[in-house]
């Protein structure tokens, strides 16, 4: 009798089993089906009363899957929204809040105007143009004097970056003069500019910090010079 019982449960198990290919689209896959079923449920009662208690216990239910935020009042309204989108806009109950319209959350954001910028020289970046335009903006003297050679010195870096040889200080001054429009004129003086070892040392350590996540750094050979090989005995291995 009992193994007549299991089969038959069995069958009846197996008969209604349920495929993700059958079921219904989840709305927001983030609470589950489970969830999905409750709020269809609710959305199928027809007395006034008996709907407005079932969304309020499903607002409870939404809310213990994140108990820090639960009474916070702008959270609230996010799970009322939620709710009345989980429904497709069909579950017809008194909110708290201002019920969300279909035709709303289908509104496509406004397309964001990015920035055209081509600069002739790109190594240097957008923000070297950016400070040269502050500094053909500042008044003659000392602080534009020690800005325009700031600024001098990072472009002798950048260039750096991308050719790793060596670069002249008089190549420097000339792309100021170009990207200033003629206002910041160094060709002629006697500024010097952060050696060019120097500043391809303090490139090399930056890259060095900065290495690829789950690579371990390699070690220079100054440190192996010391460290000799381990060797294997038949004593070590009957260890």
């Amino acid at each position: 009798m009992n193994q007549k019982y299991i089969k038959e449960n069995a069958n009846d198990v197996v008969h209604h089993l349920e495929y993700n290919a059958e079921r219904s689209h989840l709305i927001i896959p983030e609470y589950g089906r489970h969830l999905q079923k409750l709020i269809d449920q609710a959305t199928a009662i027809e007395d006034d009363e008996s709907r407005n208690k079932a969304a309020k216990y499903i607002i409870q239910v939404m809310g213990s899957l994140n108990p820090h935020l639960r009474d916070v009042p702008d959270f609230q309204h996010k799970l009322w929204d939620q709710l009345f989108i989980m429904s497709d806009f069909k579950l017809n109950v008194t909110s708290p809040y201002p019920i969300p319209s279909r035709e709303v959350l289908q509104l496509r954001p406004d397309v964001l105007n990015y920035p055209q910028n081509f600069p002739k020289y790109r190594y240097y970046g957008n923000n070297i143009k950016y400070m040269i335009d502050v500094a053909n903006k500042w008044e003659e003297g000392e602080m534009k004097s020690a800005l325009v050679k700031v600024i001098a010195n990072h472009m002798k870096k950048s260039y750096l970056s991308w050719n790793k040889d060596t670069v002249k200080d008089d190549v420097i001054f000339e792309h100021l003069y170009e990207l200033s429009d003629g206002k910041l004129n160094l060709i002629q003086s006697s500024e010097e500019l952060i050696n060019t070892t120097d500043l391809l040392r303090t490139n090399k350590r930056v890259s060095n910090k900065i290495s690829p996540a789950g690579q371990p750094k390699i070690q220079s050979n100054k440190n192996m010079k010391g460290a000799k090989p381990k060797q294997f005995s038949k004593n070590n291995n009957q260890k």
